[in-house]
């Protein structure tokens, strides 16, 4: 055999020798034929040749290689190569190969050592990578790289090393922004970094030091890189930066400024102060400071009175009078009479000076004998003088009491009564200085609760409001104005919002609907904004006549604390006075932005105290038949029934992120294209109706059209920004300036609902002055949420008209006083209330009304009124009061069975 093999041409004998080798994982000799171990070479791919190796010792022969070292994932910096090794024993060849080619032999770095424990050889095998290398793949599919290691008995694979090119991006994908919050408030500071491989590490820096949130609880780092500071501390107050880094660079997003601010507080009221006056009528004072806690950061300062004044009546000093002295006494034994006087008239008091001179006189009455036991003519002189003179000071005293008493009267007449002065305003008297003339009730800036009232009822408790309600007639008696003032509307709202307490109600008229009313009730409406106050008839107190303001806050006016998942979900809306006494409750009702999914949501009435806090009313859906508050909640309309007039705003947190508001995007565009510049302004605002008039109102101002219908989008409670793109834009005529594909409006800044209407810009610009059509289309889209595209909208010279038919136009009076203000006339009111009332046997009463109505929600809430029936006409009037029709609710009346009640069965001059 030996002599055979050595016929061979080794060439040939290496030929077959791999080809079976590569064909079977290991071979069997048969034990009677010796063949020795050859040294040879073979071809793994049929191009490249590998080293020869060494025979393994005879007691090794039967051993399967096995891997001490096995490449890793590498990543490749820059341009410089990375080394991948493999380490085997007992093995005879290792090749590497990579992404299912075989490495060339020369690139093979082999070393050879021999284990000195087990005497077993050791080969280690080292190759380099170049970034080229990876690159002629890169983004087909990952580089691999992989060792395989043959023995006498077989072959064995190492684990598959991948080989990535290492980067990091530049741009942030999101980057945190600056927020203003109150102390205690979570603040979230939103980082995604830049993309890279490996993924980027993040670190956050305040004012350039390393937020460890294990050293300070406060802070959190979230899995998705995000800070959330849980309540914000003064110290928080700082530039905060997020930082992404890996093996390849280190990235810096741009600071995002913190700012916490304290809203002001007062503090307790000191003591109230001497009297003004030492005599008769003055002024006593009491203050307080906005130092608990005074207002940091641009903090609101304290609304309200930092000074109150109460009259007050000082007791005037009395100087000490002398009475009259008394008679001579008899001449005693030493010739002497005496007699006495007392300081009583009056007696001194009040820091009075006492009586000057002796009370006690004597004289020598020795000009007849002496003692004397009988009276002469001279005696009884004196004693009818001193009679005379006694009788004289009578009467004087008597003229003295009566001309105090009607001093007395006249002034109580001029002064207030003290218990309206425990709110804070200066009291002002009403007498008339001349028959017939009332005072200009504008020189004060007074406001009483309770009625206005004629002169000879004077002695109760009276209410005098900013401007001149009631004009004087002959008689004594006042006549209603029906909803008018006689005074400028604008000087009625100067000195209105001159109060302390409505020192943020807006100056002008435009958000302002005002009117004086009685016990018939009446309807103040502000046009175009959703918002009415329905006062029902009975509402106001028979005698009393009030003049009652409805207006909506702007948004950078008043501040609501919002804290957690709350949002705003509908206007501000103040009415008042607050403080007037009311018998039934009146209607407030504004529009409201959630969706239409209330059990994704907690909402909440908050309403705004003297202080100017704001306080939690009432919580939508779990309110009391005895709460002053209650509220129906309908698709974008709620109904507030209060008996409390103030400022009320209806607050909504969500329950789960599947919570949404309803935003209304416009787009606006100028009039005419005259330059090569064109801006295109889309607004992204709350789906209230009073949001939309001030936008309307803006652009009118700005020259701007409208271009293609409102759209409605969803916002969802997700965290994730809104974003604006302009797609399909004739590249040949138009290009955009936009530097970025893409604009962001942040997320909080749409969710917290107080900020005024938010828009972004987009500028375009022309390639010619001949261009005047533009075709394109604009996306809308929360960031991994529900996207919304508006249809294709022209881009042309003829202008739309901003009163739109999507617009609701309210044509009607801002303020309806009377009969005028309500469909159901009064008497067939009384009627319906009358019959329906009182409980039925068959249940043809008021809650079969509500029934058919669909009201049933409500049974409690008017189970618990002195009149069901009044209350649901009430809620009637209210959601009918532009769209009733009194045949539908007469046809209401026929199925329950009141015919009597019916509308059409009265004639006009019962109406």
């Amino acid at each position: 055999m030996r002599d055979v093999t050595s016929s061979w041409k080794l060439s040939e004998l290496q030929r077959l020798f791999v080809t079976f080798w590569t064909s079977v994982p290991y071979l069997y000799l048969p034990t009677s034929i010796p063949l020795p171990f050859f040294s040879f070479s073979f071809v793994p791919d049929s191009q490249h040749v590998a080293t020869v190796t060494n025979p393994l010792p005879a007691a090794f022969s039967d051993l399967l290689p096995h891997f001490l070292v096995e490449p890793d994932d590498v990543y490749i910096v820059k341009n410089k190569p990375v080394t991948l090794t493999c380490r085997s024993t007992p093995a005879t060849q290792i090749y590497f190969k990579c992404n299912g080619e075989w490495v060339h032999q020369d690139d093979h770095l082999i070393e050879r050592t021999v284990d000195p424990a087990t005497g077993l050889p050791v080969m280690q095998v080292m190759i380099d990578i170049s970034r080229q290398q990876v690159e002629k793949i890169f983004g087909l599919e990952d580089y691999w790289c992989q060792c395989v290691a043959w023995s006498t008995t077989g072959t064995q694979k190492s684990q598959k090393a991948y080989v990535r090119i290492a980067y990091l991006r530049k741009n942030f994908e999101e980057e945190p922004l600056g927020k203003e919050v109150a102390l205690d408030q979570e603040v979230l500071l939103r980082c995604h970094p830049p993309e890279g491989v490996p993924t980027a590490e993040v670190e956050w820096l305040k004012n350039e030091e390393v937020i460890d949130p294990s050293a300070d609880p406060n802070y959190h780092v979230t899995a998705d890189h995000n800070l959330i500071i849980k309540q914000a501390r003064l110290a928080d107050t700082g530039n905060y930066t997020c930082v992404a880094k890996n093996i390849v660079a280190r990235r810096r997003s741009s600071s995002a400024s913190v700012t916490v601010y304290v809203n002001g507080g007062w503090s307790t009221w000191t003591g109230w102060s001497a009297c003004s006056a030492t005599c008769g009528r003055g002024w006593q004072k009491r203050t307080r400071s906005c130092t608990n806690p005074t207002p940091l950061n641009g903090g609101t300062s304290c609304e309200g009175q930092s000074v109150q004044k109460s009259a007050c009546t000082a007791t005037c000093p009395v100087d000490g009078g002398w009475s009259e002295w008394s008679k001579w006494s008899a001449c005693g034994a030493d010739c002497t009479a005496w007699r006495s006087r007392e300081c009583t008239q009056p007696v001194p008091g009040t820091g009075g000076k006492d009586c000057q001179g002796l009370d006690l006189q004597s004289q020598n009455c020795t000009s007849e004998l002496c003692p004397q036991t009988a009276s002469g003519p001279e005696d009884v002189a004196l004693y009818v003088g001193i009679v005379a003179v006694a009788l004289c000071l009578l009467l004087l005293l008597i003229v003295v009491v009566l001309v105090y008493r009607r001093k007395k009267e006249g002034l109580d007449a001029d002064v207030a009564d003290s218990s309206i002065l425990t709110t804070g305003f200066q009291p002002v008297g009403i007498k008339p200085t001349k028959p017939g003339v009332w005072p200009d009730l504008t020189t004060t800036t007074s406001s009483y609760q309770g009625s206005l009232r004629s002169r000879h009822e004077i002695t109760g408790k009276f209410s005098v409001t900013n401007g001149p309600l009631l004009d004087p007639l002959p008689n004594g008696s006042h006549t209603l104005h029906n909803g008018k003032l006689p005074s400028d509307p604008a000087e009625f709202m100067n000195r209105l919002s001159a109060q302390s307490y409505f020192k943020t109600l807006p100056r002008d008229t435009a958000n302002t609907s005002y009117g004086t009313f009685n016990f018939l009730g009446g309807r103040l409406t502000i046009p175009n904004t959703g918002v009415s106050l329905l006062i029902p008839p009975e509402a106001i107190p028979r005698g009393k006549i009030y003049e009652i303001y409805l207006t909506v806050q702007r948004k950078e006016d008043v501040r609501l604390p919002l804290a957690g998942c709350q949002t705003l979900l509908s206007p501000v809306v103040s009415c008042g006075p607050p403080g007037v006494m009311l018998t039934r409750p009146v209607i407030l009702s504004m529009d409201h932005c959630s969706d239409a999914s209330p059990e994704n949501w907690t909402m909440r009435l908050k309403k705004q105290s003297y202080e100017g806090t704001w306080e939690d009313v009432l919580q939508v859906g779990e309110e009391l038949p005895s709460d002053p508050y209650y509220c129906q909640l309908e698709a974008e309309t709620c109904r507030i029934f209060t008996e409390q007039l103030g400022r009320f705003a209806l607050v909504g947190e969500s329950l789960s992120m599947v919570a949404a508001k309803r935003l209304k995007l416009l787009l606006f565009a100028p009039a005419y294209c005259t330059t090569l510049e064109y801006s295109i302004r889309v607004y992204c605002m709350d789906d209230t109706q009073d949001v939309l008039k001030e936008v309307m109102q803006m652009e009118k101002q700005l020259g701007g059209r409208l271009i293609d219908e409102p759209q409605v989008l969803l916002f969802k409670d997700s965290y994730h920004n809104l974003r604006l793109s302009i797609h399909d834009m004739p590249r040949a005529h138009w290009r955009s300036k936009l530097l970025a594909a893409y604009q962001e409006i942040p997320f909080y800044h749409i969710w917290s609902g107080s900020q005024r209407s938010l828009h972004c810009t987009f500028t375009l610009e022309r390639l010619s002055l001949s261009t005047c059509e533009l075709t394109c289309q604009l996306c809308v889209w929360q960031v991994e949420g529900e996207g919304q595209s508006f249809m294709q909208f022209p881009c042309t010279s003829q202008s739309r008209p901003l009163d739109s038919d999507f617009l609701v136009l309210d044509n009607s009076a801002p303020a309806l006083a009377g009969p005028s203000a309500f469909q159901i006339p009064y008497l067939i009111r009384q009627k319906i209330c009358s019959s329906l009332d009182a409980p039925c046997p068959h249940g043809a009463d008021w809650r079969l009304l509500a029934q058919r109505l669909k009201l049933e929600r409500h049974l409690n809430f008017f189970a618990c009124k002195a009149s069901p029936t009044s209350v649901i006409l009430d809620l009637w009037e209210a959601q009918h009061f532009h769209s009733g029709n009194l045949n539908q609710l007469a046809a209401v009346m026929a199925e329950i069975g009141k015919q009597e009640a019916m509308i059409f069965l009265v004639t006009d001059g019962e109406c």
